[in-house]
């Protein structure tokens, strides 16, 4: 049996990666072949970082998904902070469906709806264009703020309650004790949180096609838009990249609950 689920997890883990193996070989290939490697070249890195209208929309996609980042982070910490402290279990429940909501519910269908509601809101108060940065940032921070409370929450609830009674008892008040003894506590799941945000935003092209303005081209966007035509081969060099920064933060995000762990289990011996 063990060696029948190593051969399986095997076949599993070719089957995922594959693609990304041929991706990765392929990016330096001398030719845009993607049958016959003829020549080990960065070549294709060389003109990636020439394309000045990939790099602007690179940059635009760093910045709508920093700034969703922080602005979800921040929604969603204190989000999960009220859930935390609803007395009500009804009330909690129904406060953690209607946060499932936008995780459950299919991209396309949140984001024909959230460009309704912004045209819809922009025609009301006689706006010339109703889609621009500003309604991406918006939709964005819609989706990517209940990742924020889903890794926040189970922080709050394994954090023993009478810390903060105990650090307002000692002369704090409810901010300062939030700030000195429950914010330390909860930090892992902020900083997975906000990775988990940053890696959706970046990644994201249904919400973002739907809510984009004419003015304002994410990465996603323009790949999809060179496919209506030809993929050069400067994309895998692109998706390579990518690639390559979004293991860096899944090897952060992975580091950070592995210490959390740890020091959790520490207490528990000493307790």
């Amino acid at each position: 049996m063990k060696l029948s689920a190593k051969i399986y997890s095997a076949i599993i883990f070719c089957f995922l990666f594959a693609p990304i193996a041929v991706l990765l070989v392929f990016s330096f290939n001398e030719a845009k072949s993607l049958s016959v490697f003829s020549d080990f070249s960065v070549k294709w890195y060389v003109e990636l970082f020439r394309d000045r209208n990939t790099l602007a929309a690179l940059k635009n996609t760093l910045v709508l998904a920093a700034s969703a980042t922080a602005i979800s982070t921040l929604l969603g910490t204190f989000a999960a902070v009220g859930i935390n402290r609803l007395r009500s279990r009804w009330y909690r429940a129904a406060m953690n469906t209607v946060t499932d909501i936008p995780m459950v519910n299919p991209d396309i269908i949140t984001g024909i709806s959230l460009m309704l509601m912004f045209v819809f809101i922009g025609r009301l108060f006689g706006a010339s264009t109703s889609l621009n940065f500003g309604t991406m940032l918006i939709a964005h921070v819609t989706f990517c703020t209940p990742y924020v409370i889903l890794q926040v929450l189970p922080k709050l609830q394994q954090m023993d309650n009478a810390l903060p009674e105990a650090a307002m008892d000692l002369g704090c008040t409810p901010l300062g004790a939030f700030f000195k003894v429950e914010l330390p506590e909860i930090l892992p799941g902020i900083i997975t949180g906000a990775i988990m945000a940053f890696t959706l935003s970046l990644d994201d092209f249904v919400i973002s096609y739907f809510t984009a303005g004419t003015g304002f081209e994410t990465l996603p966007i323009r790949i999809y838009a060179m496919t209506k035509k030809t993929v050069t081969p400067k994309m895998y060099a692109l998706a390579t990249i990518i690639f390559f920064v979004t293991l860096t933060l899944l090897l952060i995000s992975n580091v950070v609950d592995n210490e959390d762990s740890r020091k959790l289990k520490e207490r528990k011996k000493k307790k």
